[in-house]
């Protein structure tokens, strides 16, 4: 399944940087070192502004899933692949949500292991998916 495109700015270019590169890069705080979402702009857990990228493990646990019923568009407006959006509790601690690949929704459970992949659109940004570890 392919991702829709995404773009960058400034605050977004260092994670975009590390998914081409195939590392899902999180943010820790320099006085503490807790890991916090990328998209963060503040520690989540002591509120410092002096934040780091760094690379996550790539694991994670399965928190919660939807299925989101596709759509190909046209005069027909018939229906497409599924989307699976997956949470995912990241091993460092935060919780990160994107689209799982590759897996059967009626086969996912609570707490199953995932791991980081990456995808990428033609023309667009490469961005961390879910993939069954």
């Amino acid at each position: 399944m392919t991702v829709g495109l995404v773009g960058r700015d400034a605050t977004t270019a260092a994670f975009f940087d590390g998914a081409a590169a195939g590392q899902f890069l999180i943010r820790r705080c320099s006085p503490a070192g807790h890991a916090s979402r990328p998209q963060v702009r503040q520690c989540s857990t002591c509120g410092s502004t002096e934040l780091r990228w760094v690379p996550a493990s790539g694991g994670a646990r399965l928190v919660s899933w939807a299925v989101v019923p596709g759509r190909r568009g046209g005069e027909d407006d018939a229906p497409g692949p599924s989307i699976v959006v997956v949470v995912g509790e990241l091993d460092e601690g935060p919780w990160w949500w994107s689209q799982i690949v590759g897996a059967d929704p009626g086969s996912l459970a609570e707490g199953q292991r995932l791991r980081i992949g990456f995808e990428g659109a033609e023309g667009g940004e490469v961005v961390p998916v879910f993939e069954v570890a």
